[in-house]
């Protein structure tokens, strides 16, 4: 029996409007052979767990560059385990400064991923830390 596919869900929460990298990131994934979903511009955290929980995801990588990370991110991870999906692997990428980093992983960020992090480093984190049913 073939194995299935890690889905990725890939989130942009907030009013952070760009999302060239979350599409870059997207993309790696899909080449990497994952199912990905990508939920758009301009979600809310309830929206991003939503689509997770119906997509039953594997993986939630959030895309911020708004500066919002500290609030929206630990509303992610807190509605993810409400939901029954505290086994999910959360990543975010974008401008996150050093010194949230520890905070992020203290709520239950997986791993964060800055400007310039090589996608096959982020497929390769994934693909290391994935928890399958």
């Amino acid at each position: 029996m073939e194995e299935r596919k890690i889905r990725v869900l890939v989130g942009k929460p907030g009013l952070d409007g760009h999302d060239r990298g979350a599409k870059v990131v997207a993309r790696a994934f899909r080449d990497a052979g994952m199912e990905v979903i990508y939920t758009g511009l301009h979600q809310t955290p309830e929206q991003i767990v939503e689509a997770a929980l119906q997509e039953d995801v594997d993986v939630v990588a959030l895309s911020i560059l708004s500066g919002a990370h500290n609030t929206l991110v630990p509303k992610v991870v807190d509605q993810l385990k409400e939901k029954g999906m505290g086994d999910v692997l959360v990543l975010v990428g974008g401008i996150i400064p050093e010194d949230d980093v520890p905070f992020l992983k203290s709520a239950g960020v997986a791993g964060c991923f800055g400007p310039g992090t090589s996608t096959d480093d982020i497929v390769a984190f994934t693909r290391a830390n994935v928890r399958r049913a």
